[in-house]
């Protein structure tokens, strides 16, 4: 009587996350470390979306992974809870053994920075911190049931956006790149996973939140009536503070200047008129607040690359894959 033959079970495949980014080449590209070896990895992406990309392929299971968004516009979701990335924003989630649902959206430029951590690392380096931890950071340490994102983003202040630069070219000898990466990475969850208890929050810390709260305020009031604002001086009363200081924090804390920062949405409502084809020129000009069209058209140039009677037909930033 023969005995039955006991087949090898085949391992499970190995997750990689190049199939997410195919369309995109040079789009995506790994900076430094390695999420199952080194336990953390870091990677840049640069890319026009032509249509809707499926961003969770890319999400290892088992991880945690911080977004810093430059540019474009993406979500993050599971169940009923969903994060919303804009430009200029920071979040993060957790991916268990099934996938999130998130996407990038089509027709814009994407550029961001995704620092991925595996639930181990973060549970060796940030021992004796649990209680400080995000909940959902806390949950992924301690493979506990939670919700999988965050729900809400911050705003990227000036210095965190020139440290995404930096990392992109470590100022270090290559030899020291393993330890200056890893610092690095440590520096950003501690940066963004911990928050302390009310009652613990550091003078600096508390007036560093207070700033960015009222440069959130002004972005707001600003996309209320973009055409007309209300002026420097109306901003400070509502807020409850000096024009000149809340010059100065907004600045400081997006890195660049209220009238910069109002031009950006005018400029962006207008390509919206205009892709949606039911404003002329000088119709989108008048709904944003240009009584000139020459300045209109110059300040619609600086922005997109290309004059506003091209728009949309003329995208420099489109690149051909």
């Amino acid at each position: 009587m023969s005995r039955p033959v006991n087949h090898p079970v085949p391992p499970p495949p190995v997750f990689s996350e190049a199939g997410a980014w195919s369309d995109v080449g040079q789009g995506w590209q790994p900076l430094f470390g390695s999420f199952r070896g080194r336990g953390y990895s870091l990677e840049w992406h640069d890319f026009y979306a032509k249509r809707e990309i499926d961003w969770a392929a890319s999400f290892h299971p088992g991880s945690v992974e911080l977004c810093l968004n430059l540019a474009g516009h993406g979500f993050v979701e599971c169940q009923k809870l969903r994060t919303d990335f804009a430009p200029n924003t920071v979040g993060f989630y957790h991916r268990r053994a099934e996938a999130l649902t998130a996407r990038r959206a089509a027709g814009e430029q994407h550029r961001f920075l995704t620092v991925e951590f595996s639930c181990p690392f973060l549970a060796q380096h940030l021992a004796g911190l649990e209680a400080m931890l995000h909940p959902v950071v806390r949950a992924a340490v301690e493979n506990c049931p939670c919700e999988r994102v965050s729900g809400s983003t911050v705003r990227l202040n000036a210095s965190q956006q020139q440290l995404i630069a930096t990392l992109r070219q470590p100022p270090v000898y290559a030899a020291a790149q393993p330890l200056w990466y890893q610092c690095k990475a440590l520096e950003l969850a501690v940066t963004f996973f911990l928050q302390p208890p009310p009652e613990q929050e550091l003078f600096c810390s508390r007036q560093q939140r207070l700033a960015q709260e009222r440069v959130e305020q002004v972005i707001f009031l600003l996309k209320q009536n973009p055409a007309a604002p209300p002026t420097l001086e109306a901003l400070g009363k509502k807020i409850g503070c000096s024009h000149f200081y809340l010059s100065r924090i907004f600045s400081a804390q997006t890195g660049h200047t209220i009238t910069q920062h109002l031009r950006q949405l005018r400029m962006e409502r207008a390509a919206e008129l205009l892709q949606a084809g039911e404003h002329n020129v000088t119709e989108a000009a008048l709904e944003v607040g240009y009584n000139s069209l020459s300045h209109f058209s110059a300040a619609f140039h600086d922005t997109f690359g290309c004059c506003p009677g091209l728009y949309p037909l003329k995208l420099p930033a489109q690149k051909p894959t």
